[in-house]
């Protein structure tokens, strides 16, 4: 089932809802369709409906902030992609960059996603006692970057620019900012 993801009325993003409680919600009028899958149409009895994409919701909805992204295993390889940060290869496992063994934690900064190869060669050792060079740092991503980064990756590609950039849109350039189809 396809994701949908939710805006707040202040176009930041919320969360994201399932194709069916996307359409509830804009149908109830609580949403409005800000992008959908072309040539994709609901139909129903007396109604026919784009396929959402992306929503925004009508009334602002107020959610406590949050300053970093809760930390998680399935967060970690979403974050890197499913690659392994030691030789590129797709990423099964999450490995600590400094070993729990050795007083590392379950935290944004300590942790990869690596290929079970790499994580058991690596064993209980830094990468730097193990000769083996992270190719990227990791990273705290905010609750935002996370939640768009959960998205799957055909779907991020086609979110509007402004949005997949992290980005709120420009209101100046034509007044509304809309997503194109």
């Amino acid at each position: 089932m396809r994701d949908t993801l939710v805006l707040n009325a202040s176009f930041e993003p919320l969360s994201t809802v399932t194709l069916n409680r996307a359409v509830v919600l804009v149908l109830t009028d609580k949403a409005v369709v800000e992008q959908e899958h072309p040539r994709l149409r609901m139909r129903a009895a007396a109604v026919e409906l784009p396929v959402p994409r992306v929503i925004r919701l009508c009334r602002y909805v107020r959610v406590p902030f949050r300053r970093q992204a809760p930390w998680s295993r399935r967060g970690v390889l979403v974050r890197d992609q499913h690659r392994c940060a030691y030789c590129g290869r797709r990423a099964t496992t999450v490995d600590h960059v400094v070993p729990r063994a050795q007083g590392g934690g379950d935290t944004w900064l300590n942790t990869v996603a690596s290929c079970a190869e790499d994580n058991h060669r690596k064993a209980d050792r830094t990468p730097e006692q193990a000769g083996m060079p992270l190719l990227h740092q990791p990273f705290v991503p905010s609750p935002a970057e996370a939640m768009l980064l959960g998205l799957r990756n055909a779907e991020r590609v086609l979110l509007p620019e402004w949005l997949a950039a992290g980005g709120a849109p420009v209101a100046g350039a034509g007044g509304v900012a809309t997503a194109a189809a």
